[in-house]
């Protein structure tokens, strides 16, 4: 429904930011990191939002980046997390050592999580290891996130499968490349995925 909002940022307080956008102002929840890598009050902002809405609540969340929202929307995966859990999560850990921690199985990086007990950190290790991309892996998948969720959906690791495709993209000879159009490029490069991914 919402994808991001972009504009004068009016306020900023633990937890939330206010961000005034064609003559309204949105009251977004986000995580501490988030909110500090936005520019300072007056200045023009962006968080990639995603919506919670129940039949007695609505409330909008905010992230300073797509791959922040996806890591967010992971985490509502893990049973036992709900928005405010994972926000907090994400408040209370940084995104690298998240990551390092979910894919090295550090059960006790992840213990010392303000308000994440042993269980949860257990589910999450079940649940996420190998779901989140690390941040250097991460630009495949911000511009050919429909290419990883894809391949994500026929059983692929996400890691996996955003590697796969920045190898295809490289593999690519720049004339082929430069002569397809967007949707061709797409298209081209999620055979040569299919193909890298299965040699594996």
């Amino acid at each position: 429904m919402f994808n991001s909002i972009r504009g004068e940022i009016t306020g900023k307080r633990s937890g939330s930011v206010y961000i005034l956008c064609g003559g309204v102002e949105w009251d977004i929840a986000a995580p501490q990191p988030d909110i500090s890598a936005l520019p300072d009050t007056g200045e023009n902002g962006r968080l990639f939002t995603w919506l919670y809405h129940r039949d007695d609540q609505m409330k909008l969340y905010g992230f300073a980046s797509e791959g922040r929202r996806a890591t967010f929307l992971e985490l509502l995966k893990v049973d036992g997390i709900g928005p405010k859990g994972a926000l907090k999560i994400l408040g209370g850990i940084s995104q690298d050592d998240l990551e390092t921690a979910l894919e090295a199985g550090d059960l006790a990086r992840l213990e010392a999580v303000p308000g994440l007990g042993k269980k949860t950190a257990q589910k999450m290790l079940l649940a996420l290891k190998g779901k989140l991309v690390k941040a250097a892996d991460a630009a495949p998948e911000s511009r050919y996130g429909d290419l990883v969720q894809a391949l994500a959906g026929m059983g692929y690791d996400r890691r996996a499968a955003a590697d796969a495709i920045a190898q295809a993209e490289k593999s690519l000879p720049p004339g082929i490349a430069a002569s397809l159009t967007a949707a061709e490029k797409e298209k081209q490069l999620f055979k040569e995925s299919i193909v890298i991914l299965s040699s594996l």
